[in-house]
Order: structure tokens, then C-alpha cells, then sequence
């Protein structure tokens, strides 16, 4: 344990604190909010939503002639797209970073 984290540790055990730390982590799932569906319905209500604004600035770019300014667009809003559309996508991608890093992962 870190020097700063082991003191901060015995200063809550002299005062006591241990006795709080139960509390934290008993909490009652009834009383969470149920967030099961909420990753679906974000996607299907800004996905359309992305798309249309996509949409948009990609002709903007094409009817003002801007060849490089609408490749780079594509581009990123690929990798954007990506990024949400495709739910695990960024705990692999972190995975991947870690153990090209040298990190041992789980």
C-alpha cells in the first residue's frame, strides 16, 4: 500500500472509521436505478442523430468543392462511428494499449 494511503488508513481506524467503511459497501440494489437499457436507448436516439448531422456536413464539404476538408471528415466521423456503435470497442482497444505497454492484464 502506498505510504499516504496506509496513513490515511490508520487515521480512520483511530478515529473509529472502520465502522463507517461497512456502509459503503452494503448498499441495497433495490434502491439503484435500473440502467439495463440505457446504453440501447442512447444508441437509438443519438444514432439517427449522428448520422443526419454527418450527413449534412459531408455534402456541405462536397458542394463547396473541399475535397480534403470531406476526407478528413469521413475519417473521423468512421472512427467516431465506430467508437459508438460498437459497444466493447474501447475496453479493447484499452486491453490492447496495456499489454503492448508491458502491463499484465486480468
Amino acid at each position: 500500500m502506498l505510504p499516504l494511503l496506509a496513513s490515511t488508513a490508520d487515521a480512520m481506524t483511530a478515529l473509529g472509521g472502520t465502522d463507517l467503511l461497512h456502509l459503503a459497501v452494503e448498499t441495497p440494489a433495490e434502491n439503484a436505478p435500473d440502467t439495463g437499457g440505457l446504453a440501447e436507448f442512447l444508441r437509438g436516439f443519438f444514432g439517427p442523430l449522428f448520422l443526419v448531422i454527418v450527413s449534412i456536413v459531408a455534402i456541405f464539404f462536397l458542394f463547396t468543392r473541399e475535397i480534403t476538408r470531406f476526407a478528413q471528415f469521413m475519417i473521423l466521423a468512421i472512427f467516431i462511428g465506430i467508437v459508438f456503435y460498437v459497444p466493447g470497442i474501447i475496453e479493447v482497444i484499452a486491453v490492447a494499449i496495456a499489454r503492448a505497454m508491458g502491463v499484465p492484464t486480468e
